[in-house]
Parts: structure tokens; C-alpha cells; sequence
């Protein structure tokens, strides 16, 4: 792609918690890029540091985490000063609560949460959230953002969005909170679009709603989507690009179809082997493959690659020793794994 169409640039992103306990090394040395109208699809275990990504970018790392090393390089195009304009942004090194970094959370870099009972406000209608997310980053008054928050509810496909814009959380569905959430997420048309499992508690049927509800609004407003998910069928109908994670780092990223069709990490190879399968003859039939064993512990990280001790691909006195290298397999393609080396 084009330089100019880069929009974030993550480079060796260290986020750590300090604990009684000790240290959790929750993202230790993260780097890829999203470019503008990209879907990229985040996908591992609970705990891998899928969410921790989404917060560091958007800098919401509760305490006692907190970003220790790395950049977030966020390229603004400045439409008011000139067409082709680039302002690059280092969101590390803003102040989280400042008003630069609370201008582009919610207007250019937005969020839709796993959960949408618990991200809304029980006591405000829906309408009042969005309005006041549109007054806080647009011009505008209560009227007119009134009007723009009932525009983005029916582009979201929420049905009556006149009558039911003073609803409150509680009085809807799963389904209709979770598109009154990601019409807050777009209301301001944000450059970035953060999904952290909008479906995980949707049947299937609101999910494939979902689904196709935020291609169409992709397609409309041109932004780029970070898809998180574990859910690997999620990944195949959502995503062009698809980044691997593993106890805090990258072991895989490549497009959707090579990372379905040629995985090369052992992880991801184990991930697709346990999905099942339709169409499969009564003869083919077995039993559902699982990852053997538990993610290590964070507080004691096992030395070399971390995968090692579930890996049946090991190399003993190489992996359990020696800190994977990087690797670009093929254009496109990058694997962590000393397979490759």
C-alpha cells in the first residue's frame, strides 16, 4: 500500500502491570500497522493481549498498567490545511486526560466494547450518550446533535430510532444495545474503528446482523476496522489481514487467506485444527482437536519462545533456550518461530 494511506504505526508497544505479585508483561514488544480502510482481525487465547492493544492505542490502560516502551504513530490528515497533509501523532507521548488525547479518543480513534450494558449508563437514555459524545467532539448544539444521533441510529439499523432514542439501556435487547453502542462509535466518523468482541454474547443471528452491519457502514464511511475476536469463523467473513497473539506478542500476521490456508506458527496451526468442520464424512469424523495444557502463568514466564511447553513441534534445547526471531517467510507473511530461521 501507499505510505500516505498508513494510518497507525505500532512499534515495539511494551505494556506492563505492576502488581504485588510482580510484573505482567501484558504486550512485550507489539508491531504491526493498520492502513486506512483496512479490516485487520486480532485473534488468541483470553489473556494474550488483544484488549490491552485496544486500550494502549486508545490510552485507557487502567492503573497499575502502564505504556513503558514503544511508539503508537497516529498519521491525522489535516483536511483544513491543505489536501494531502499528514500530521503524525505519537499517542504515547500524550497525556491521557489531556484535550489532545481526549479530541482523538472517540472522534478519529473509536471504540465498541465487548459488553454494552456495561459500557452504557443505566440512568441516561441512549440518546443522551450519543448526543453528548457528538457535543463533545463537533460544534454543534442539542438540537442538531439530537438530529445526527437519530441519522446514526437508523444507519445502524435501529428500528423507530425517533421514538426509541429515549430509551433507556435496559429497556432493550442484546442486539439493539449493541447497535446503539456502535452508533456512538461512528457518530463523530472516526479514522479508526476498535471492535473488542461486539458479538460475543449476541446469538448467531443478531451476529451476522452485526456483521454485515459494519461492512455496510465501513463501505459508507471509509474507516479502518481492528477487529478483536477468538472466534476464528468471525475472522474469515470480517477481515483482509490477521494478526496472531500469544502471551503478549505478535507470533503470526499475514492475510486472512494464508493465515487459514498456509499458517506456518505452530499456535496457529493448533487454533484452525481446533475448529470444527461441516460437511465432513461419517468415516473423516474425530474427535475435536484441543491446544494440549494451560497458558503459562505471567508472572513466570517460560524462558525462549513462550509457546514451547504446548508445542508438539519443539526443539528441545533451541526453543525452550532461544527468543524466536521475527521472520518474513514470504512477502506479506511474518512468523515468529525458529522453524523458519
Amino acid at each position: 500500500m501507499k505510505q500516505d494511506q498508513l494510518l497507525i504505526a505500532i512499534k515495539n508497544l511494551k505494556t506492563y502491570f505492576f502488581l504485588d505479585e510482580g510484573t505482567v508483561r501484558a504486550l512485550d514488544g507489539v508491531d504491526f500497522d493498520i492502513w486506512r480502510g483496512q479490516t485487520i482481525g486480532v485473534v488468541g487465547e483470553s489473556g494474550c493481549g488483544k484488549s490491552v492493544t485496544a486500550r494502549s492505542i486508545l490510552r485507557i490502560v487502567p492503573r497499575p498498567g502502564r505504556i513503558v516502551d514503544g511508539t503508537i504513530t497516529f498519521y491525522r490528515r489535516l483536511h483544513d490545511n491543505g489536501a494531502g497533509q499528514i500530521e503524525e501523532i505519537d499517542l504515547t507521548k500524550l497525556d491521557p486526560t489531556g484535550p489532545e488525547m481526549r479530541n482523538i479518543r472517540g472522534a478519529e480513534i473509536a471504540l465498541v466494547p465487548q459488553e454494552p450494558m456495561a459500557s452504557l449508563s443505566p440512568v441516561h437514555t441512549i440518546g443522551n450518550q450519543i448526543c453528548e459524545a457528538i457535543m463533545l467532539h463537533q460544534k454543534v448544539g442539542k438540537e442538531e446533535a439530537r438530529v445526527k444521533a437519530i441519522e446514526m441510529l437508523d444507519r445502524a439499523g435501529f428500528p423507530q430510532p425517533k421514538q426509541r432514542i429515549d430509551s433507556y439501556p435496559h429497556q432493550l435487547s442484546g442486539g439493539l444495545r449493541q447497535r446503539a453502542v456502535i452508533a456512538m462509535g461512528l457518530s463523530c466518523h472516526p479514522s479508526l474503528l476498535i471492535a473488542d468482541e461486539p458479538t460475543t454474547a449476541l446469538d448467531v443471528t443478531t451476529e451476522a446482523q452485526i456483521l454485515r452491519l459494519m461492512r455496510s457502514l465501513q463501505h459508507d464511511l471509509g474507516m479502518a476496522i481492528m477487529f478483536i475476536t477468538h472466534n476464528l469463523g468471525v475472522v474469515a467473513q470480517m477481515c483482509e489481514d490477521v494478526v496472531v497473539m500469544y502471551m503478549g506478542r505478535i507470533v503470526e500476521e499475514a492475510p486472512v487467506d494464508d493465515i487459514f490456508h498456509n499458517p506456518k506458527h505452530p499456535y496457529t496451526q493448533a487454533l484452525l485444527r481446533s475448529i470444527p468442520r461441516l460437511g465432513q464424512k461419517t468415516k473423516e469424523r474425530r474427535q475435536l482437536e484441543s491446544i494440549r495444557g494451560t497458558v503459562p502463568d505471567p508472572y513466570t514466564r517460560p524462558r525462549g519462545c513462550a509457546f514451547h511447553p504446548r508445542c508438539t513441534q519443539r526443539i528441545r534445547g533451541v526453543c525452550d533456550q532461544t527468543e524466536p526471531p521475527w521472520l518474513e517467510v514470504e512477502p506479506g507473511h511474518k512468523v515468529r518461530c525458529v522453524l523458519y530461521g
